[in-house]
């Protein structure tokens, strides 16, 4: 089975071509996020180098976040465009997931954290035991105290990945006694690992509605909240 797969959910944008255990090819861009502009692009620039087209392509994969509002729905409106377009199945995958299993085989938890603003950040908590990825939690939005908190009781080692990784690494090292910490190249959201659990759900026989299919986003968006909030003041005058 082939599959294009794609994520946009955070500061990078990914997408690769995987035909079931091998990966024909992925490209990824991290900067000056501009997903809009080049995300059409990248699924172009991989058909010319694999030299093949969306007619050879059995079914999409997308992330269903949580992150970026914005990112989230572009990527999640452009599989569902090319899923309905082509009329061949799609499913979505947590970029928490694909963040997790960046980091398949470590022992102990495996905590993959994004910068969700203003000290918060998008977890959830995994292992990897009998060749497989297990959640252990929910998808939350908190703050990283909370989440030190929640952690400290853990006797095991806690292994982060993620782009918060970068801004609360000292704050972990500091406050938690066993903690390691993903190389830089893990820390980005990758396509294919993306792919590999989806290629897993679709081989079940597992497929997203498109009707039904909405991203994870945990938190209303800013201009929501700051509605709300200037709502509230307004109510208090």
């Amino acid at each position: 089975m082939k599959i294009l797969s794609l994520d946009s959910a955070t500061q990078s944008a990914t997408c690769a071509i995987l035909d079931d255990n091998k990966v024909l090819g992925e490209i990824t861009f991290n900067y000056k996020k501009q997903h809009s502009q080049i995300l059409m692009p990248i699924i172009d620039e991989l058909f010319k180098n694999t030299q093949m087209s969306i007619d050879d392509i059995d079914a999409f994969v997308a992330s269903k976040g949580p992150g970026s509002f914005t990112g989230l729905r572009i990527g999640m409106a452009t599989i569902k465009g090319l899923s309905q377009g082509t009329n061949k199945p799609f499913v979505t995958v947590s970029t928490l997931d694909s963040l997790a299993y960046n980091l398949a085989y470590t022992d102990g938890i495996i905590c993959p954290i994004l910068d969700a603003l203003r000290d918060n950040v998008y977890t959830a908590l995994y292992t990897f035991e009998d060749k497989k990825l297990n959640r252990i939690s929910d998808y939350i939005n908190i703050s990283i105290d909370e989440l030190i908190t929640m952690l400290k009781d853990k006797d095991c080692n806690i292994s982060f990945v993620g782009d918060g990784t970068l801004k609360f690494k000292e704050k972990l090292i500091t406050n938690l006694p066993k903690v390691s910490f993903a190389p830089d190249h893990l820390n980005l959201a990758k396509a294919t690992s993306l792919g590999e659990l989806g290629l897993k759900l679709l081989s079940n026989g597992t497929f997203d509605d498109i009707y039904a299919s909405v991203p994870i986003y945990l938190r209303k968006p800013q201009a929501e909240r700051e509605y709300e909030e200037k709502m509230r003041q307004k109510k208090n005058e």
